[in-house]
């Protein structure tokens, strides 16, 4: 497992449906060791903070592996690191096998695995499809959160090693499935009402799910 690239950018002002959007979406790879710290990636940073950003959603990794599926599925883009608005491309962790509350440790930053990436009409504007937000959710390849356990700093080329595994955890997949695709698995809900490492906004949600479906 290693870091493929790490990719910053700070907001911009675009046109978007007759009027203008702030997004800090579009971002691109940097070179040297970067500084990570509590809240973001330093050169980085978020638009709109009431649904970006915070300690639970420091630090956005997508997984390299993906690149491949969208590149036949957008033709007409060149595809480079950091277009999908990740901080971190990796290398090795996928969301069926990456745990909620999973360490890490890449150069000597500690990241520790908190929840799916939920995708904004704002990705639909950085592939100007307006129809991508629905087919990024539908693939499944959301990509993950990580909140910053320990900062430091890291660069591309890194090894990413495990700290601690939560293997009784469910998956980042997993929560996925439960949010878009299988509302009614009640014991997989009742697994994530419980899941600790589960930020509270996504446990009080399957709460509600789990008291809607229960006979």
């Amino acid at each position: 497992m290693k870091l493929i690239s790490v990719n910053v950018g700070l907001p911009r002002e675009i046109a978007w449906n007759d009027g203008r959007v702030t997004t800090g979406i579009f971002k691109q790879p940097v070179q040297g060791p970067i500084r990570v710290q509590r809240l973001n990636v330093v050169g980085d940073q978020q638009a709109d903070l009431s649904v970006h950003g915070g300690p639970d959603k420091a630090v956005y990794a997508y997984p390299v592996e993906h690149y491949a599926y969208w590149r036949p599925e957008l033709p007409d883009r060149e595809l480079t690191w950091g277009n999908f608005g990740e901080n971190l491309t990796t290398e090795g962790l996928q969301e069926s096998l990456v745990h909620i509350g999973d360490r890490f440790r890449i150069g000597t930053v500690e990241l520790v695995v908190t929840q799916p990436r939920l995708p904004c009409y704002k990705l639909g504007i950085r592939f100007e499809r307006p129809d991508m937000v629905k087919r990024f959710l539908s693939s499944r390849r959301t990509g993950f959160y990580f909140a910053v356990a320990q900062e430091g700093t890291l660069r591309a080329g890194d090894p990413i090693d495990v700290v601690s595994r939560q293997a009784n955890s469910l998956t980042v997949a997993d929560i996925t499935r439960l949010y878009a695709f299988d509302r009614g698995d009640h014991e997989a809900l009742q697994q994530a009402v419980e899941l600790e490492a589960l930020p509270e906004s996504w446990r009080s949600y399957f709460a509600d799910q789990l008291h809607r479906i229960a006979p």
